[in-house]
């Protein structure tokens, strides 16, 4: 997909939407082409009224991948790309605040509360990281090269310049990266040895949020060490993903018999509202760690967050 000519509004970035046919494969490619802008969206939102769909190109800024702007009766390019701005309604804030831990050209690195996202998903899309940083720090083009859970806290490296992106994107990619956790969960029965590696087959049915461990090859390993005892009864870990699959490491420490303190999800799936912020999951992305790939040097941050601070 071709870079957006729109700069990001408000930290949001632009939507992409592409027209149907072209030589390209895509999913609507197979489909006729209409022959006006104004019949496209149309048929894209039957659903919007007439001053909506019209919105887009006024309000919403429609530009073609050349960045010229886009009028109702222009014809389609088929197969091509077309960017707006859509209306993003306001949010309830989350009252946690990011703070940096470092910054250079190329990249800002801060530590990200529990419960606020790291990317525009979903429900949240002013209330992430990504969108508030672009804001706060007058920064539009910082993008996050990885992702943390909207309920895990810690590191997160986010890019300024779109020019070096994919080299850091590519290091997370290719597993060239050393990340480590720190947990809260329940101590360990007597006899469980550790360090340890947890292997399992990990799958996300289709709807749900309980990643399931299943029968077959393992495509998720975890390595787990026993820091000590912050309680008789609650335990202190380190927990090393050596693979990067969804919610790995609370999945791990879960069929362990250990649920991370806090999890919202695991053992049993407590649907709380996303504004409840009386029971934070204990999991923290403590450290990360890479050979830079534009210098070669070597590259090691540690967040500034504790866990547990009144356990």
């Amino acid at each position: 997909m071709p870079r957006s000519p729109l700069p990001p509004r408000e930290g949001i970035s632009a939507t992409p939407l592409r027209a149907p046919g072209g030589k390209a494969t895509h999913d609507k490619n197979h489909l006729p082409v209409p022959e006006k802008i104004g019949a496209w969206l149309e048929d894209e939102f039957p659903e919007a009224t007439d001053d909506a769909r019209r919105s887009l190109l006024t309000t919403g800024d429609m530009r073609d991948e050349a960045g010229a702007p886009v009028v109702w009766g222009d014809p389609v390019v088929p197969g091509g790309f077309y960017f707006f701005h859509r209306p993003v309604p306001a949010e309830e804030r989350i009252p946690f605040e990011i703070s940096v831990v470092f910054e250079d050209e190329e990249l800002l690195v801060v530590d990200k509360p529990h419960f606020l996202a790291s990317t525009p998903n979903g429900r949240f899309v002013r209330e992430c990281v990504v969108t508030r940083a672009r804001t706060d720090f007058a920064q539009p083009d910082l993008v996050a090269i990885h992702r943390l859970d909207r309920v895990t806290a810690g590191l997160l490296i986010l890019s300024k310049r779109p020019e070096t992106r994919g080299r850091y994107q590519r290091l997370f990619q290719d597993r060239n990266v050393a990340k480590t956790y720190r947990a809260l969960a329940p101590t360990p029965p007597a006899g469980m040895e550790f360090p340890l590696v947890k292997e399992s087959r990990l799958v996300k049915p289709r709807g749900g949020r309980q990643v399931l461990e299943v029968e077959g090859e393992p495509n998720a390993f975890s390595r787990i060490g026993l820091l000590g005892e912050r309680t008789p009864t609650i335990g202190e870990y380190v927990l090393e993903p050596l693979t990067g699959r969804t919610h790995q490491l609370r999945v791990h420490m879960n069929s362990l018999g250990l649920p991370i303190l806090g999890d919202p999800v695991y053992p049993v799936d407590l649907a709380p509202d996303p504004y409840d912020f009386s029971s934070p999951l204990q999991l923290l992305a403590a450290s990360i760690g890479f050979d830079d790939p534009l210098t070669g040097r070597e590259r090691f941050f540690e967040s500034g967050l504790r866990l547990g601070e009144s356990i």
